[in-house]
């Protein structure tokens, strides 16, 4: 006999059905998964057997084969467990025939005593489920909530006997209702941070700009601390990207008991991250952090310490805001808007420059340390800034907090909304393209005669123009001025030339 139960799968962001079909026929027991399953899908034979008889049920001692359709893209992950046990029992007529098989979807890991597990990826099957018309998925109920957000009902059965008294209508469940958002978590408040006047001022025009920002300084001047400071004065997450970021923590299995995010993502790897972990890839092909960090920040901690690998693969994500992992047999992509924020020290010790300390590196030692980080990887961040040791009449000074972080953030959103007039919905100033540049920042006799002298002092190349002319018209906004005038395109000259790399 044959039985066909539906489920689905992953592949990259996009969820696809996948038929599961039985067939128990005689001769010789036999077990035989086809279909291109991976290890997990083929070692679904023993969950299966061990869970149909845990839960009272009989394992056909007979030629069993099931089919995973369609057979050209690879099946991974323990999601058809459910199914297969499913489909096993209508097969061998353990479980009486209906319309069950079409209408509802399965997916669920089984334990050996037949309990149903969660699975990652649910919310895009569950979105495929919706789009193909399924009138519910049947799943394990840490998934429930998941797949209801969605908007398709979502039926948790605790296990593979609660799931076969479902679907033969002896026992009735009640669709999972969404959960409400993540609890948002108050971010430092930008206040707390002593000093650094110069580089408060470039985090707003990053945040109102969208603009990447290098933090160059010695150790303790600051670095880390401006950087986690900078999901606080972000727009709130829009609906898109909510969605994006959940799709993409869904994959990765960290979307955390099905609740949406809430507030944008910060995510600080350590200096020792593969290219893989950073951007994404493995078998299945997992997101990186790059698409971890998706609308929110991405912080780079002693950026010259990662590998070289790793931070030339950032170079495509950062300019097209997205990460392409490409595999032999399969080829995704993920998604990877993010705002970097990376800090690193002058040279390997970390005080050269430093009014009170001396540096005890030699030429060849800062040479080396710099060039880790190449040209093309700088010339996509806008924003780089030097911090100075912070002095002690400044950290002892209880007046001289800066302003909270809901001033700036005020600010920011006002220029926000003027970058997204002219530009539309969702697009900040970092993503002006060079043909807009010449069409959207008009410059004044005068504005662009001090970028020219700029280009000139800090020997900057065509695309250090266009850096200059795009936080130009971001410090534009935050003034809440139309026009770019000759002060804006001053301090984006000082600001994106830096004071070690020009040029660029």
């Amino acid at each position: 006999m044959i039985a066909k139960v539906w489920s689905a799968a992953v592949r990259g962001m996009e969820g696809y059905p996948v038929s599961v079909e039985l067939e128990i026929s005689g001769g010789l027991p036999r077990y035989a998964t086809v279909g291109l399953p991976d290890t997990a899908v083929r070692e679904s034979r023993e969950r299966v057997a061990s869970a149909l008889r845990n839960s009272g049920y009989q394992f056909p001692a007979r030629r069993i084969t099931v089919n995973l359709a369609p057979a050209e893209h690879r099946k991974r992950g323990t999601q058809f467990d459910l199914p297969v046990g499913l489909g096993m029992l209508a097969a061998s007529g353990q479980l009486p025939d209906g319309d069950w098989r079409s209408r509802f979807w399965f997916l669920g890991e089984l334990a050996l005593d037949g309990r149903v597990k969660p699975v990652s990826g649910v919310l895009p099957m569950a979105a495929a489920a919706r789009a193909h018309g399924a009138q519910g998925l049947v799943l394990a109920p840490e998934n429930a909530a998941e797949a209801a957000a969605v908007g398709v009902p979502s039926f948790p059965v605790e296990s593979l006997e609660h799931a076969a008294r479902f679907v033969a209508g002896r026992a009735a469940l009640s669709p999972a209702r969404p959960r409400p958002a993540q609890d948002a978590v108050l971010a430092p408040d930008l206040a707390e941070v002593k000093g650094q006047a110069l580089a408060k001022r470039a985090l707003e025009i990053a945040a109102a700009g969208g603009h990447h920002l290098l933090l160059s300084g010695p150790p303790g001047c600051g670095k880390s601390m401006l950087a986690q400071r900078l999901p606080g004065i972000l727009p709130p997450l829009s609906e898109p990207e909510a969605l994006e970021l959940a799709t993409v923590l869904s994959v990765a299995g960290e979307l955390r008991e099905g609740r949406w995010p809430s507030q944008r993502p910060f995510r600080s790897p350590h200096h020792s991250a593969s290219p893989a972990s950073l951007i994404g890839g493995g078998q299945p092909a997992r997101p990186g952090e790059v698409s971890l960090a998706h609308a929110g920040v991405l912080f780079l901690d002693e950026l010259p310490e990662f590998s070289r690998d790793a931070l030339e693969g950032l170079r495509v994500p950062l300019e097209s805001g997205r990460a392409a992992v490409a595999r032999v047999q399969d080829r995704v992509v993920f998604p990877a808007r993010l705002q970097l924020v990376a800090a690193q020290n002058p040279c390997p010790c970390g005080y050269l420059g430093h009014p009170g300390r001396e540096c005890a590196c030699g030429p060849g030692q800062i040479a080396r340390y710099r060039a880790k980080v190449s040209g093309p990887l700088l010339d996509r961040i806008d924003l780089r800034v030097e911090l100075a040791p912070l002095a002690f009449e400044e950290w002892a000074d209880g007046a001289a907090s800066g302003e909270p972080s809901s001033a700036v953030l005020a600010r920011v959103l006002a220029a926000r909304g003027r970058s997204e007039e002219r530009l539309g919905p969702g697009r900040a100033n970092a993503s002006l393209r060079p043909s807009e540049l010449r069409r959207l920042v008009p410059l004044s006799s005068a504005a662009r005669a001090t970028l020219e002298k700029a280009a000139d002092r800090f020997q900057l190349s065509a695309r250090g123009l266009d850096r200059a002319l795009r936080v130009a018209r971001t410090i534009a906004d935050l003034a809440g001025e139309s026009r770019v005038a000759s002060a804006h395109v001053a301090e984006a000259a000082l600001l994106t030339a830096g004071s070690r790399e020009t040029g660029r």
